[in-house]
């Protein structure tokens, strides 16, 4: 979301890193720069003027002007407002109370409410083992009742029957008293959208509001409205009362200035992000994170999480035992590239990794195509099982069928071989390390073949 952000600011503090000793004029150059690039983000007015303000104020003391290391010293003092700015801490969402506890989803229509309902849904039963039941109270929106119904059966979470010409807040009565008379834990209540803010639509959702007394009241909004979705938040936060925000579409191409006005006006913490299709593509917000990624400071942290909830343990061990004997095949190549694919891809994880802006322009140089992951295992896939135990099987005619099968050319697969061979070669110097150093290893490998 943050690129365009992320590219401009590294060039300014690749400038400033680079001058060594600075003054006052290097610094204001620096920070008009600064504020340009967060207005081009979509960043609000006001937010951007009190941003520049305390920035400077610090960034031109003596403290900064005259030591070691000033341009990394205002930096430090830009990342810092930037966490302040976009709420200092990661706020989680507030579950401690008698259950059922109810949890109202509101915002406008298109905003991915009822996908983000879902996603809430599964991410608490997984997580938090916390029995759920979804209701919709959108009576006016055709099929959004069996929309989440859809979705409940693909997370595999409970949602209220539909009894036709129900009144929204009859039906979030209902799923409250089948919520306690069933033991759930959490309810969770898609209130309908519109496609503006009107006065009918912020009645209907406070009637429910009072007849449900939710403890956490949630604003989905969508990351490309930009600007809009600020005053969307603003006068839901007014009209109905929000207790946390969550972003959807954060992996689209939206400026990310939303995310950095958000706080900052309203004063609503963002709690979450949707960060893909799949109802697994939910992040909690980390201020701190994401103010490293916007200045290519990379999210090493987000990245180990991810990596321990997607790599497989026991597919790491039997990988490892293989590995101690000598033997590294294609299958097990597929199998890391199905564990980066798992991570969200070369991109997410590139998204995260330190001095991003600079990797980026260099793989654009380069022409990396960011799929490569994709047509990889597309040209695994049309190998047989014998060729992927044995690659040495691989002579011409079966590289030029294979390209015919996956949709590549015979050089894609010389290169995917030559990779194989490569990572060969490595994992036999390896087993010294460990089991941990094996997948370590065997990712890094991944990414530096070019």
């Amino acid at each position: 979301m943050f690129e365009n952000l992320t590219h401009r600011l590294g060039d300014v503090f690749e400038r400033l890193t680079r001058r060594g000793a600075l003054n006052e004029a290097d610094v204001d150059t620096a920070l008009r720069e600064v504020r340009v690039a967060l207005l081009e983000a979509d960043v609000a007015l006001p937010v951007v003027k009190d941003f520049i303000a305390q920035v400077k104020e610090q960034a031109v003391g003596e403290a900064v002007l005259k030591s070691i290391t000033p341009g990394q010293m205002v930096v430090k003092i830009v990342h810092d407002h930037l966490v302040q700015t976009l709420g200092a801490e990661s706020s989680a969402l507030s579950l401690e109370a008698q259950p059922p506890v109810p949890i109202l989803m509101v915002g406008l229509q298109g905003s991915g409410k009822t996908t983000t309902t879902a996603k809430i849904g599964l991410r608490l039963k997984t997580r938090e083992r916390r029995k759920v039941l979804m209701a919709s109270l959108d009576t006016r929106r055709p099929a959004a009742m069996d929309q989440l119904a859809i979705l409940g059966i693909q997370a595999e979470i409970e949602t209220l029957n539909i009894v036709a010409g129900e009144p929204p807040v009859a039906i979030a009565r209902r799923a409250l008293q089948k919520a306690r008379l069933e033991a759930y834990d959490i309810v969770l209540l898609d209130t309908a959208g519109r496609l503006h803010i009107d006065d009918e639509l912020m009645a209907e959702v406070a009637e429910v509001r009072d007849a449900v007394q939710p403890k956490e009241t949630l604003l989905v909004v969508d990351a490309m409205t930009g600007q809009d979705a600020v005053n969307v938040a603003q006068a839901f936060r007014d009209k109905v009362g929000v207790t946390g925000i969550v972003m959807t579409r954060v992996d689209g191409d939206a400026r990310g200035g939303a995310a950095l006005s958000m706080r900052a006006v309203t004063g609503c913490p963002i709690k979450l992000i949707g960060v893909g299709e799949k109802l697994d593509a939910l992040e909690d917000f980390h201020p701190s994170r994401i103010a490293g990624r916007i200045l290519g400071m990379g999210d090493v942290v987000s990245l180990v999480e991810k990596a321990a909830e997607t790599i497989e343990r026991e597919e790491a061990e039997k990988l490892a035992a293989k590995v101690q004997k000598g033997q590294f095949d294609l299958d097990d190549l597929a199998q890391q590239l199905k564990q980066l694919q798992k991570m969200g891809g070369l991109d997410s994880i590139m998204s995260m990794l330190p001095g991003i802006g600079k990797m980026q322009r260099q793989m654009a140089e380069a022409k990396i195509d960011p799929k490569l992951l994709k047509r990889q295992q597309a040209i695994l896939s049309s190998m047989t099982k014998e060729e992927r135990r044995k690659p040495e099987l691989i002579k011409a005619s079966r590289k030029q069928r294979i390209a015919s099968g996956s949709g590549t050319s015979v050089s894609e697969v010389n290169k995917l071989l030559k990779q194989h061979l490569e990572m060969q070669r490595m994992m036999k110097q390896m087993t010294k390390l460990g089991k941990k150093g094996l997948m370590r290893h065997g990712l890094s490998a991944l990414m530096q073949r070019h």
